[in-house]
């Protein structure tokens, strides 16, 4: 289903509502939870709303997508600062729910095995918040990712690397490497929300609403789900088919 807004603002209100909604009607939700620039504006419409509601999030539970890898919590482009910053300093959350990839693990592979599985221990995602990378990666799963696979390390493609070199003072410092939620565990979630904002996501979401059901585009494995919305402002969804832009509700 794809719900489609004049802007930014409209997209992150009604994103931050979709979660707030699923927090009340679910106080132990599992959350699964992405950053990026494109989440910002949604973290601060749902912090807004939290607080002035003062929603109980004790017994809530999140798992975030991915982490650089070689990057330690508290640098300013790790994932793990990301959210902090955004979001769980400005909470009442249990530090023992909030579940961040460790990219300074000691044993990589077992970091992994071990995220997954606390995942499924979790009882699944309840929902799992997405963004898009501009090759259609979700989490860092990258083109030709296994449909199911689950979180592992993953060498970054050049396009991701550009892509995010912008938030680097030095572009060569953006690492290489990655650990990301699996494609499988992102599948077994209940609900998921994929939003994309801005003209630099028009393509590839026109890419995505054309394309068959294919590991060459990791995003394309979310037309399997039965519960997925596509959120995009107008410039993101500049490029789809008309019909598509009148069924959109």
């Amino acid at each position: 289903m794809y719900k489609i807004f004049e802007t930014v603002d409209e997209v992150s209100r009604y994103t931050a509502q979709r979660l707030l909604d699923k927090i009340k009607a679910t106080p132990a939700a599992v959350l699964g939870l992405a950053t990026g620039s494109t989440m910002e504006p949604v973290y601060a419409q749902l912090l807004q709303h939290m607080q002035q509601l003062a929603v109980d999030v004790s017994q809530l539970t999140t798992f975030n997508l991915d982490e650089y890898i070689g990057l330690s919590a508290d640098h300013p482009q790790s994932y793990n600062f990301y959210m902090y910053q955004h979001l769980f300093n400005h909470l009442n959350l249990p530090a023992q729910r909030v579940h961040l990839p460790d990219g300074l693990a000691s044993h990589i592979e077992e970091a992994c095995q071990s995220y997954s599985a606390a995942i499924q221990a979790a009882g699944g995602l309840d929902l799992q918040l997405l963004g898009i990378g501009s090759n259609g990666h979700i989490g860092f799963n990258e083109p030709q990712t296994c449909f199911n696979s689950r979180t592992h390390v993953v060498e970054l493609s050049a396009q991701t690397r550009i892509d995010n070199g912008r938030f680097f003072a030095d572009q060569s410092q953006t690492p290489s490497h990655a650990i990301t939620m699996g494609i499988l565990d992102i599948l077994e979630a209940k609900e998921i929300i994929l939003v994309a904002t801005g003209p630099n996501k028009t393509q590839i979401m026109a890419q995505l609403y054309d394309s068959p059901i294919d590991e060459a585009l990791p995003a394309s494995a979310l037309k399997q789900h039965p519960n997925l919305t596509i959120v995009l402002d107008r410039e993101a969804a500049a490029l789809l088919p008309e019909h598509a832009l009148k069924s959109a509700v």
